[in-house]
């Protein structure tokens, strides 16, 4: 794909995410339930941490395009590691894990992770935009252009330190509120839900690897951006 057409992808994708991350912190929340937008607002739940973590990775992204198109190639590498780091141990990760888990729990119990409540409070485009369509982004991003992965120890272990903050902030909420995150928790004893979250970093890097493999795939061992 040329660097200008990538440009304009990954402006086009910047703003998207940007507005969607703008427009879930200005829901309607007059009628709020009384159980979500509380201690930690809406900065406790794994989404919409995830819309930020996708604006900033696709911000990076449109920066390396720019400094390549004005030929600032000493500048556009660093920038393009930068943005190769994001993507292979964050932002595809995270995308699919947020995609699929939210899913396969709504199908089973929507409770559990999504109440009917909030289907007053925000939208079914939002509920999409963010569940839904963030999957097919990061697939895109695969398909549009390579991307270098960090050596396998140290972007798992970046990934499971991402992930034990994220559990750590869980847990910190828990123990001001005495209420977790998601519903969900709270039908596990401590060892089960020890064992849940073991559960969901061993899926998560299931994903890491399953990025890796379709980038190795498309693009074969030596073909990354320069």
């Amino acid at each position: 794909m040329e660097i200008s057409t990538l440009a304009t992808y990954h402006c086009l994708a910047f703003v998207w995410y940007f507005f969607v991350a703008y427009s879930i912190t200005h829901v309607k929340t007059e009628e709020r339930p009384s159980e979500v937008f509380l201690y930690g607002g809406q900065w406790k739940y794994l989404t919409v941490l995830n819309l930020v973590l996708q604006a900033v990775f696709y911000g990076v992204s449109f920066l390396a395009d720019v400094l390549r198109l004005i030929k600032k190639l000493r500048c556009a590498k660093c920038v393009i590691s930068s943005r190769d780091l994001l993507f292979s141990v964050l932002a595809f990760p995270v995308s699919t894990f947020v995609c699929i888990s939210f899913w396969t729990l709504y199908t089973y119990n929507r409770e559990l992770v999504y109440p009917k409540s909030l289907d007053g409070v925000i939208p079914l485009w939002l509920n999409h935009a963010m569940h839904t369509a963030v999957l097919p982004f990061a697939l895109l991003e695969i398909l549009a252009l390579p991307h270098r992965y960090p050596a396998k120890k140290k972007g798992l272990i970046l990934l499971g330190f991402v992930a034990f903050l994220y559990i750590s902030w869980v847990l910190w909420i828990y123990s001001v509120t005495g209420e977790w995150v998601y519903p969900l928790f709270a039908l596990f004893s401590p060892s089960g839900l020890a064992a849940f979250f073991a559960g969901s970093l061993a899926v998560i890097v299931s994903f890491y690897n399953f990025g890796e493999f379709l980038n190795r795939m498309i693009w074969g061992q030596s073909k990354f951006s320069s």
